[in-house]
C-alpha cells in the first residue's frame, strides 16, 4: 500500500509543479488553486509512506519519477525540448531509480 502512496504523492507532486507555471506568480486562481491542492495532497500522501519506507529510499523514488515526469510533461505541455545530454541525464537517474527499487537492502517496515 505504501508504494500506492508514494505514486499518488509524485503524481499529485507533477500536477501542481505542471500548473505552478499557469499560476502567473499566483496571479491566476484555478491554477494557483490546484498547485495548494495539488502539494497538500502530495505531502500528505509522502507522510503516509515514510511510515513504512525508508526517507533515502522514499525521496530518491520521489525525486527520481519526479524528474523524469517533469521532463515529458515540459515536452507535451509547454513544449520544450530535450537534447542529447538531458535525454542521457534523465536515462542514469531512470537507471538509478531501477537499482534502488530492485536491488537496494532498504526493507519496507
Amino acid at each position: 500500500m505504501e508504494y500506492l502512496y508514494l505514486a499518488i504523492a509524485i503524481a499529485s507532486e507533477v500536477v501542481a509543479t505542471s500548473a505552478l507555471k499557469s499560476t502567473a506568480g499566483f496571479t491566476k486562481l484555478m491554477p494557483a488553486v490546484v498547485v495548494v491542492i495539488g502539494y497538500g495532497t502530495a505531502f500528505y500522501f509522502l507522510s503516509l509512506c515514510l511510515q513504512r519506507i525508508p526517507i533515502g529510499v522514499t525521496y530518491a523514488i520521489w525525486a527520481g519519477v519526479g524528474i523524469v515526469l517533469m521532463a515529458i510533461m515540459g515536452l507535451v505541455i509547454h513544449g520544450q525540448s530535450l537534447d542529447l545530454a538531458g535525454g542521457v541525464g534523465i536515462g542514469l537517474i531512470v537507471a538509478g531509480v531501477v537499482v534502488i527499487c530492485v536491488f537496494s537492502g532498504a526493507q519496507v517496515h
